[in-house]
Parts: structure tokens; sequence; C-alpha cells
């Protein structure tokens, strides 16, 4: 197929996202530490109403505001 002036290459496989990235960037550098990271701790779901409960009434005043001006 060509595509741009150029012959689209035909690929055998697809690449992985490790693989790509190698192909893109190379090994990556020796100074970059890799570190695995706890888990997030649970939200709360209190938390979590009480801010869509804030979003909806700004909501709210927005839509009041444009409607009075």
């Amino acid at each position: 197929m060509w595509r741009f002036g150029r012959k689209h290459k035909q690929r055998l496989r697809a690449l992985g996202e490790s693989e790509a990235y190698h192909h893109s960037y190379g090994d990556a550098p020796r100074d970059v530490k890799v570190v695995k990271l706890e888990p997030r701790r649970p939200r709360y779901q209190q938390v979590l109403a009480d801010g869509e409960r804030m979003r909806q009434a700004f909501l709210q005043r927005l839509d009041k505001r444009e409607k009075e001006g």
C-alpha cells in the first residue's frame, strides 16, 4: 500500500507497549529507578457524595445566573 509517496510496511505482528517504547526511545536511562507504589487508600463514599452535592448546587447557581442575566 502506498501512503504519501512511501510504501507502507506490512507488519508481521503487533508490537507490545514495552517493545514499541524500546523501539522508539531505546534502553531506559540507568539513573532512573522504577519503584512500586502502595495501593491507594479507599475513598470514603460520604466525601464523594458531598462533593457531588456541592457540584450540583454550583451548576444550579450558574443556571439561575444565566436565566436572570
